[in-house]
């Protein structure tokens, strides 16, 4: 059927085959970890605030279901668009699908919401460094004048080290596919990060455990269930890289892509369902009515009895809930800070979980490093293509500045929640906006086809006249 012109990429597989790409291609595996990196993230912080906001886990879980059906359908039609328009990045195919205006609006949004994801990831990093370095010096002694930390445990420094160290590296290639061996560790993890979160509701010592279930301190609404959408948005949002991703993947039929997309958002709906802690909130202010209940549907207050007497149910004891009914009320805004400092569990997924949002960041760079390539040879498109070492300088350059700007931004800016709620707002753009005028756009191309070769057909078809008289005779 169609193929990607000029690039060799079919999205649905030709009738007859043909060879495949000359490169070996992203494999499978690789695809879902990259796919898999580009969602999870900081959402495994601000997802758990998303399950009490909504007022319980079965109203955010049926919220997360029902965006389900729009995230993978919406990944399904940018693989499609992207075959069709021969385009290797969101923007570009939102431009060769939806015309210019659209594309140029696209391009902004594309690359305020990229930068600010930047910013949220390091400022995330730079807090996990700090409670990792705090547990291994602490701020005091046990004499009466604490001493400072040394100089080399400051966040200032250490996030600077590690963007020099580490993320540089990681930022500067020109292609996705070596994502995959990075994304690997950091998709394994969040997953570690979720099972410690299970695991220290057994191993935790009873005298830290609750002795009765938590009470619900509010109900649910549809105002606040629909208020979450934001921030499942950007807890999924996967949408921007996945163009890039299937323009790397080896196997580019249809059906293989929309596996993988439907693979990818199940196994993130199942790590954030297992994190999203209802008591746990993060880069929001506490809400004026206590904690949220952990309950999976908050009775009649009349009935309020009767839930602290009965015991839990298995859908209720998932990993979300474990740090609640472990700590109750006195649990901390990070679920991790509620266990004791020198954990060796809580130390290993504090610094793994730093470690999956490192991952991230290179991913963003390269999304951001394409857009702004866009912006700038958008008045030049009929210039000659620049040589090689012409684009490793200008790719290094832009990498070094984006880095800057966001890691300046990070270490100077402390409170990032307003951020990350209109990061999530943004991110319903190129969910559900973009895709779905793209989606329009190619109904209507495809039923203009249809209806000419209809037309076609009957005109050529058509019996003449005379043909009519001669044969309506008996």
């Amino acid at each position: 059927m169609e193929r990607a012109a000029g690039e060799g990429r079919p999205l649905l597989p030709a009738p007859g085959g043909s060879a495949g790409p000359s490169s070996p291609g992203l494999s499978s595996a690789g695809a879902v970890f990259i796919l898999l990196k580009s969602a999870l993230g900081a959402g495994l912080l601000s997802f758990p605030w998303a399950f009490g906001r909504a007022g319980g886990a079965v109203p955010a879980l049926l919220v997360e279901l029902g965006s389900l059906v729009f995230l993978v359908s919406g990944l399904a039609v940018l693989g499609y668009a992207a075959a069709r328009s021969a385009q290797p990045t969101y923007q570009g195919v939102v431009r060769a699908m939806c015309g210019a205006a659209v594309g140029k609006l696209c391009e902004v949004c594309f690359l305020l919401n990229l930068f600010m994801i930047s910013v949220a990831l390091l400022r995330v990093v730079g807090d996990q460094l700090e409670k990792l370095c705090d547990s291994l010096y602490p701020n005091g002694t046990l004499s009466a004048a604490p001493q400072l930390p040394p100089w080399y445990v400051d966040q200032r420094f250490t996030l600077s080290a590690l963007c020099v160290l580490v993320i540089f590296p990681l930022s500067v290639p020109r292609e996705i596919g070596f994502q995959k061996y990075s994304s690997i560790l950091g998709t394994l993890a969040a997953c570690y990060l979720t099972l410690v979160i299970i695991l220290k509701y057994y191993l935790q010592a009873e005298s830290l455990r609750l002795t009765e279930p938590p009470q619900p301190s509010r109900s649910s609404s549809w105002t606040s269930i629909f208020s979450v959408i934001p921030t499942i948005c950007f807890g999924f949002q996967c949408h921007e890289a996945c163009v890039a991703i299937y323009s790397s993947m080896r196997n580019q039929s249809f059906s293989h892509w929309v596996t993988v997309s439907v693979l990818s958002m199940l196994i993130c709906l199942l790590i954030y369902s297992l994190t999203g802690n209802p008591s746990t909130k993060l880069f929001t202010p506490p809400c004026p009515g206590g904690p949220l209940s952990p309950w999976l549907i908050h009775p009649p207050q009349n009935s309020s009895v009767l839930l602290t007497t009965r015991l839990p149910t298995p859908t209720s004891l998932s990993a979300g809930l474990y740090g609640y009914l472990t700590f109750g009320e006195a649990v901390a805004s990070d679920v991790l800070m509620s266990y004791p400092g020198n954990d060796p569990l809580v130390i290993v997924a504090r610094l793994l979980f730093g470690i999956s949002i490192v991952t991230i960041y290179p991913i963003v760079v390269l999304l951001g490093r394409s857009v702004v390539k866009d912006l700038w040879a958008a008045p030049k498109r009929g210039a000659v293509a620049v040589s090689e070492a012409h684009e490793r300088r200008s790719r290094v350059a832009l990498t070094v500045t984006w880095m800057a700007a966001t890691l300046g931004i990070a270490l100077f800016v402390p409170d990032i929640g307003k951020v990350i709620e209109l990061i999530g707002g943004i991110s319903a753009f190129f969910i559900f906006i973009f895709p779905g005028k793209m989606d329009r756009g190619t109904a209507g191309l495809f039923s203009h086809r249809l209806g000419a070769r209809q037309g076609r057909l009957t005109l050529q078809r058509a019996p003449q006249p005379e043909e009519l008289g001669s044969r309506g005779g008996p």
